[in-house]
């Protein structure tokens, strides 16, 4: 997929989701239009476009991730459960259509050429070494046992969608600038910032419960 290519989109403006590439993304389509707009990607090929949706202001982001449904199932009902996989990100160029479902025109969009991979190498490590502690220090607060996934993304790219997706809490409009960041770089900077400030946090709470180990955590 070119940079520079343009086509047509039906979207599924989702709140409060944020969809990256590479991940998997299973969703429950009952509403007459999205069944409509499933059976028309399935027609064609099998790809929609999931884009976060403001229900407060009623309004779409302008960056979005394609989804390419890779298992489907209806009911007789005429549900259906799919579980789609992200693919590459696009913006918004124009809505051209409404109804029955939402259809846009968009280019797909591509992280900037990298220039300094020794540096990107570095920051990638940092990066890996924060996240590996704050599993290590979760697992010791909640004396469970967490661990690294064992086929982390390699790739700064890769890895930096990785982290972008699976940050916790409510972090809708945080992924949604990860996602539209075209700087590997920055996008890497900004979760180590995230990562570093969290491990931070974990390990006074873990001082705090190893000198009083009977407060109880929240």
């Amino acid at each position: 997929m070119g940079e520079l290519s343009v086509r047509e989109l039906p979207l599924f403006p989702l709140p409060e989701v944020v969809l990256f590439p590479q991940e998997v993304l299973p969703l429950h389509i009952f509403e007459s239009r999205y069944r409509i707009m499933l059976q028309s990607a399935l027609e064609s090929d099998s790809m929609f476009g999931v884009i976060k949706f403001d229900p407060t202001t009623k309004s779409m982001a302008k960056v979005g991730c394609c989804a390419q449904i890779i298992k489907h199932q209806t009911a007789e009902d005429g549900r259906s459960n799919i579980i789609t996989m992200g693919q590459q990100r696009f913006q918004v160029l124009e809505i051209i259509r409404a109804t029955p479902f939402c259809s846009a025109m968009v280019s797909w969009i591509s992280d900037e050429d990298i220039d300094d991979f020794q540096k990107l190498d570095s920051l990638k490590d940092s990066v890996k070494e924060a996240l590996s502690d704050v599993i290590n220090l979760t697992s010791k607060l909640t004396n469970t046992k967490k661990n690294l996934p064992d086929k982390l993304p390699d790739n700064a790219i890769d890895l930096s969608f990785w982290i972008g997706a699976h940050l916790g809490g409510p972090v809708a409009e945080e992924q949604q600038r990860l996602l539209e960041e075209r700087n590997t770089f920055t996008r890497l900077e900004r979760e180590y910032e995230m990562l570093d400030h969290t491990r931070k946090q974990l390990a006074a709470r873990t001082a705090l419960k190893e000198s009083f180990p009977d407060i109880k955590e929240n």
